[in-house]
């Protein structure tokens, strides 16, 4: 589905239809979802299987928030360096699309600038979402309020549920 088409979709206010916005592109076979960073670590912690049939998609920036975010968890004793190196290998390894191109970055500038934030780290993740994905799965319940209505928002459960191992 082209990214134009998610300008029609109707606004999803609540988990539970967000949940149904996931279903809904998941039972139409619009199968590519828009991750972040935080996303990326617990399929990667849980070692979940990504099928062959759905595509994750994110920003170039992914690999290293990824980082960011192990090392000042080990660096804050709550994790072992162990771990975040496994974790880091499975981001590493987990079948990520990684977009970087103006239209995206163009993009993320509107986004943030729209929403009045300081930089656009957050808005790189919605606008790789809104361009190429169906929906946006995020852990930052805070970001995911501020988007909704930007592009269509669904909880890791409601995507990633039926893909444990």
């Amino acid at each position: 589905m082209p990214a134009a088409a998610h300008a029609n979709w109707p606004v999803e206010r609540t988990p539970e239809r967000s949940i149904h916005v996931t279903r809904r592109a998941i039972k139409l076979g619009m199968t590519r979802f828009g991750i972040d960073a935080q996303v990326a670590i617990r399929i990667a912690t849980e070692q979940l299987r990504v099928p062959n049939t759905d595509q994750l998609v994110a920003p170039n920036r992914l690999r290293s928030d990824a980082l960011k975010i192990l090392y000042c968890a080990v660096r804050k004793g709550t994790m072992r360096q162990d771990e975040a190196h496994r974790i880091l290998d499975g981001v590493t390894t987990t079948r990520i699309r990684l977009l970087g191109d103006r239209v995206s970055r163009t993009e993320a500038w509107k986004i943030a600038e729209h929403l009045g934030w300081d930089d656009t780290a957050q808005a790189e993740y919605v606008a790789v979402a809104k361009l190429q994905a169906e929906v946006f799965v995020t852990l930052d319940l805070g970001l995911a309020r501020k988007v909704d209505g930007i592009v269509p928002v669904a909880s890791f459960d409601a995507v990633f549920a039926q893909h444990h191992s």
